[in-house]
């Protein structure tokens, strides 16, 4: 099998004349044509060959960039002017946003090509990618058995070589656990580290854009992009982190360092998939072999955060989705009655069930007699939560965990059962009701299926959460392993 194109050997490939972007976006949009996984809404043929012709002549004059005729794609959570953001949603399923994200035009500005929109749980709500009012996206390593979700196509595009990155969101887990799903490196930054304007809201305090690549030195490249302040964030951090701005044009450092890592021992004893339980120790033992120290740490609020978790996240979705009233944009039902009429038939018909639900669970939480009983108290556990971790970096300066209780489950198997599907981010939801740091790495394989371990820093610790991955990933080759539909172009081999 051909080496897996990643960021950087495109880059070079270009800058050597090996290949054209023209030809390679032309070989990746082909390649999307002939896939039946489902990962992608929207495909812009015309808009991505643009862009690469354009790419090739910055080749010939001189000012190619760092990511100058690469071809990537957007999670379809992310406005693109004059391209379909749908958020997933019948909702939103004509809608074209008037403005880019901040996240596409930084990548846009760094010279990506765009080469289209990816499939998505709708409004981000999803573990499976099987909400979507576009149909389900399939695993490319199992047709059967889900991608995972929200960030479903995003992770199935990128594990089935149908671009060499994208974009994804992780509200409690999003960008972790397809990655683990799938095979694929996905980390989700701290809380702030990257804009959340042209990202449409779910749940406003815990949603984060980041990187989703077949490896950490490729998130590290893309992070480096898409990260910075940006006054059009209210949440946005101020930082002025050298480190990543070496990033758009040097290699990611070596890791020059031994570190203590800390094992929660209420993860690891939640863990019940013996093959999982395997992987994990294989990292573990590679840890002490490469010199760092392991030890146990406790985070003891951890069984807790699912429930704080969607309390907070579906009164923040409750808030959020009160816009789309069939108005000023979005579906509208035909032949309103009423102005109650058009704001009720809308959100009924443009809406899916998990999404209503949330909307009102999170309405409830919020509701006279209910507020304190409910949204007050998972305040209460999410700060509690936080000083876990505290806690826990006091102590060490990583830590390790699983990212999913095992591989992925089948698709359906868990629609009729929401509390089970709650239960897949049970490893995730806590780092993000913290608003830390966190990656997800492939360990292993449990039945032809991946297998994630998580490595979770504290606030703005990227640096080494992205150095200690690359350096598992030059010991390894979990990550280079290629998923039985995933199709190399012929121009790449």
């Amino acid at each position: 099998m051909p080496p897996i194109p990643t960021l950087k050997s495109l880059k070079s490939g270009l800058e050597n004349r090996d290949f054209s972007s023209a030809e390679i976006t032309r070989a990746y949009l082909d390649s999307i044509a002939e896939s039946s996984l489902n990962a992608f809404i929207t495909v812009d043929e015309e808009g991505a060959l643009v862009a690469a012709r354009m790419a090739d002549e910055r080749y010939r004059n001189g000012t190619a960039g760092s990511l100058t005729g690469v071809p990537i794609a957007h999670k379809d959570i992310f406005c693109t002017q004059g391209v379909n953001t749908t958020c997933g949603s019948k909702m939103l399923a004509s809608f074209t946003a008037p403005y880019d994200a901040t996240v596409v035009t930084r990548l846009k500005d760094a010279g990506a090509v765009c080469i289209g929109k990816t499939n998505m749980d709708e409004f981000a709500m999803g573990s499976s990618n099987e909400t979507s009012f576009f149909g389900p996206v399939k695993n490319p390593w199992n047709p059967e058995a889900v991608p995972g979700g929200s960030s479903g196509g995003s992770a199935a595009a990128v594990a089935a070589r149908l671009v060499p990155a994208a974009t994804g969101t992780d509200t409690g887990g999003s960008i972790r656990q397809p990655a683990s799903f799938t095979g694929i490196t996905g980390l989700k930054p701290t809380y702030g580290r990257v804009s959340r304007y042209g990202m449409i809201a779910f749940a406003s305090s815990l949603d984060q854009g980041g990187p989703m690549t077949g490896d950490a030195e490729d998130a590290a490249l893309l992070l480096a992009h898409m990260a910075g302040f940006d006054h059009r964030d209210s949440t946005s951090a101020n930082r002025n982190d050298e480190w990543l701005s070496r990033l758009q044009t040097e290699n990611l450092p070596v890791l020059d360092s031994r570190l203590r890592v800390g094992l929660p021992t209420q993860y690891f004893q939640a863990v019940d998939n013996p093959v999982l339980q395997t992987a994990l120790e294989q990292v573990r033992v590679w840890l002490e072999a490469e010199g760092h120290e392991c030890v146990e740490v406790s985070l003891p609020h951890t069984e807790v955060a699912v429930a704080a978790y969607y309390v907070i996240a579906g009164a923040e979705a409750s808030t959020n989705l009160s816009r789309y009233d069939g108005v000023r944009f979005g579906h509208r039902c035909e032949n309103p009655e009423s102005l109650e009429d058009l704001y009720e038939r809308s959100r009924s018909e443009g809406f899916g069930d998990e999404v209503k639900r949330r909307i009102l669970t999170g309405t409830y939480a919020l509701s006279v007699g209910y507020f304190d009983a409910y949204y007050i108290k998972a305040q209460k556990i999410r700060r509690l939560i936080a000083r876990d971790f505290i806690d826990a970096f006091s102590e060490v300066d990583l830590l390790l965990t699983p990212t999913a209780t095992g591989p992925a489950f089948n698709a359906g198997a868990l629609t009729h059962d929401p509390v089970a599907m709650y239960n897949q981010d049970k490893f995730t939801v806590p780092v993000s009701l913290a608003g830390l740091p966190a990656l997800s790495m492939p360990c292993g394989f449990d039945d032809g299926l991946p297998l994630g371990a998580q490595l979770i820093g504290p606030h703005f610790a990227e640096e080494r959460i992205l150095k200690l991955a690359a350096s598992f990933q030059r010991a390894t080759d979990w990550h280079a392993r290629t998923a039985p539909c995933a199709c190399i172009p012929e121009v790449l081999q």
